[in-house]
């Protein structure tokens, strides 16, 4: 690796005479990269790999309350009697997940009405429903 960087810096410092650009003013730049990032990758490679991270996606729970619980998907008879309870309060409504309820209720599920609109319907640990949240604040 060491012979690669004594034949790169010699042809930059050429090119950088040749494009007008002082060769002092080069290896500065040179060095001051070499000495602050040994892998050769600069903060915007670094910001970039940042910037890739791909968004939470709602439809497979995960949100964490503000008392810390996680929310879960619920599976098994536990989700099919939240789906029936949550069908029945909005009917015609369609199922996006349900869920444990990291604020406040036992489960809730996260749903779309008939006309679009979203709404989360909270349940106690009867299966009953509790209560509903409208609007886009689904999580």
């Amino acid at each position: 690796m060491k012979s690669t960087k004594k034949l790169i810096l010699p042809a930059a410092v050429a090119v950088a005479g040749f494009l007008g650009v002082s060769g002092g003013a080069l290896l500065t730049s040179l060095s001051a990269n070499a000495a602050t990032d040994p892998a050769g990758a600069t903060s915007s490679t670094t910001q970039a790999a940042a910037d890739t991270q791909p968004a939470r996606d709602p439809s497979v729970g995960g949100h964490v309350g503000s008392n810390g619980t996680k929310e879960v998907l619920l599976t098994g008879d536990t989700a099919e009697k939240v789906k029936a309870a949550a069908l029945a309060a909005v009917p015609g409504g369609t199922i996006e997940r349900v869920e444990n309820d990291a604020e406040g209720a036992t489960y809730e599920a996260h749903m779309k009405k008939s006309d679009g609109t979203p709404v989360t319907v909270k349940l106690d640990a009867s299966f009953n429903v509790t209560g509903t949240e409208a609007g886009p604040g689904n999580h």
